[in-house]
Parts: C-alpha cells; structure tokens; sequence
C-alpha cells in the first residue's frame, strides 16, 4: 500500500465517530439537567486536543499550555466587555490573540532538551499569571473580569442559565476544530510531524524543515488552546487568574493520560472520564477526590489502559490517528 494510500484510508470516517457526536449532541437534550457538564467537558476535550497536537503527534512536552488558555479567555472576555458582545466575533478575537501568543512563544521550543521546554513553557505561563494579576486595572488582578455579559448567539439564542445553548455553542466548536485538527494530523504536514517525534535527526537529514514544522504545530495548538478558553468565558461570563495557574496545564496533560496521547479522541475521552470522575467523587468526599483519582491513574499507569479497556478494544483509533 503506497503512502498516499494509508493517508486516504485513515482519512476515512470510522463508523462510531459519527455516532459518538450524534451522542454528543444529543446529551444536552436528554440530560438537560446536566447541560453545564456537558458543556464543561466540550471546553476541557477541546483544550487537551490542543495539547494532543503538540504532546502526541510532535513529541513536545508543555507545562504551559494554560498560558493561551487563559489569553483566549481574557481576550474573548475583555472583547466582549468592551468592544462588542456578539460572542462568534470574540471568539475568533480570542482565537487570533492567542495564535498570536503561540507564534511568539514558538521559538522557546526550538532548541534544549525535553526539561528545558518544559521549564521553558511553565515559566511562560508564570509571566502570564504575573502580568494578569499586576494589571487589575484592565484584568481585574485576583478578584478576577466581572461584568463580561454576552449577546444573543446568532442574534437569537441566548445564554440562559440552564446552559443549553451553551452546550450546544461549545459543542458546534468543537466540532468544527476537531475535523480541521483530524485533516491536518491526517495530511502530509502531519506525517513529517511524526517523523520529528520519532527521531528529529532523521527527519533533518531526509529535508523536513523542522523548525518550521514545529512552529507551525505550536501555533495551531495555542489558537485551539485560545479557543478552548474563550468558550470558557464567554459561557460563564468570567475570566480569573485560574485560568493561568499551573493546575490547569496539569490537568489536562492528566486528561491525555487518561484517554491516550497521540489520538485526537484520547482528548475527548479522557475529558469525560476526568471530569465525570470529578463531578462524581468530590458530590462523594469533597475533601478527599483528589486521593480516589489520583489512585485511578496509578491503576491505569500500573495495569495499562489496553487492559482497563480490552472488553471495548472494537472502539479503536485508527479512525482518529
């Protein structure tokens, strides 16, 4: 099978993706009392993509990555308050400061080893923290942007407390992203990326430009990443210092544990577990949840997922590589 042939056969929908987002679509709907959490998880599943792009497929390890979560939020979030609330228009606004952001930073991930992008990447989100907590001015510092209030969503849904349309508005975006991230891990560029994680020697020494590669990859990762974050604020209509805070990067790197690195569904996988998990165990003991899923990743890492999910290995992932 030539190598035009394997990209077109893994281009090809997998019979329960579709059926996975009729789900999907269908759960604010059924679960209408639960609406928050679905849209909650769209967000969460849309944010570990975004490091799935740059962990699973590149080989990049990134402590940081909350640093264009919390710049799509604050932007959607300060767009809305002081420019123009029509949430799509600030959402591409946040989508294009935090693509920005990347683009910037894209050159800490060029050169030193593994550790040294990771303090590299944390540090980044450590200057954004600090910044966003000293200009209270315009972020409002630790009492977080209050008084972010947005319009009706196409000039006629608007974002009432039950978070259906909230759901839905997430769960559209995520959507769309999640097939441009498929077609893009999909098509040539993404298979020079694997080249680079598996042995960036190699992939110079054939003529992979992979520098360019690299900064390509991380700029498209931090505009999803800002993506993410603007749902974020935009459904709640709050942006805190949180958003930044080292925690978040954890999470998500945890979520991709969860659901398996180097798969675009591993995102949205480990998104509903993880939060499931947390909405669930923290109802049981508030004070002790972090105890019973921290147990749950040693099972995982000791047993291994394959094992954890052999009953359901027809699920697979050759639709989603």
């Amino acid at each position: 099978m030539s190598a035009q042939s394997v990209l077109l056969h893994h281009r090809r929908w997998r019979a329960w993706e579709p059926a996975l987002w009729l789900i999907a679509f269908a759960a604010p709907l059924v679960l209408s009392s639960h609406a928050l959490i679905v849209n909650e998880i769209a967000i969460v599943a849309l944010f570990a993509i975004s490091l799935d792009l740059v962990l699973g497929y590149t080989g990049i390890v990134s402590l940081g990555h909350a640093a264009f979560f919390g710049m799509g939020a604050y932007s959607a979030a300060l767009f809305a308050k002081h420019v123009m609330p029509d949430p799509l228009v600030g959402l591409a606004f946040g989508i294009a400061a935090s693509t920005l952001l990347g683009a910037l930073c894209s050159a800490t991930i060029l050169r030193g080893s593994d550790l040294t992008r990771l303090m590299v990447t944390l540090g980044v989100g450590l200057i954004l923290l600090e910044l966003a907590n000293k200009l209270d001015w315009l972020t409002g510092g630790a009492d977080g942007l209050q008084g972010v209030v947005m319009g009706p969503l196409l000039g006629t849904f608007t974002f009432g407390l039950d978070g259906r349309t909230a759901a839905y508005y997430s769960l559209v975006v995520v959507l769309i992203l999640t097939v441009l991230a498929r077609r893009f891990v999909q098509s040539p560029m993404g298979a020079t990326l694997k080249a680079i994680r598996d042995n960036r020697l190699r992939a110079m020494a054939i003529g992979i430009p992979v520098n360019a590669r690299l900064t390509g990859v991380y700029t498209v990762a931090a505009g999803m990443a800002g993506a993410a974050g603007a749902l974020l604020a935009q459904t709640t209509g709050f942006a805190s210092l949180d958003l930044f805070e080292f925690h978040r990067s954890a999470d998500v790197m945890l979520i991709l544990v969860v659901g398996g690195i180097g798969w675009l569904y591993g995102g949205i996988v480990g998104a509903i577990v993880f939060k499931l998990m947390q909405d669930t165990i923290s109802a049981i003991t508030p004070q002790y949840w972090t105890f019973w899923l921290g147990l749950f990743l040693v099972v995982l890492v000791m047993v291994g997922r394959d094992r954890l999910v052999r009953p359901w290995n027809w699920f697979g992932k050759g639709g989603a590589r």
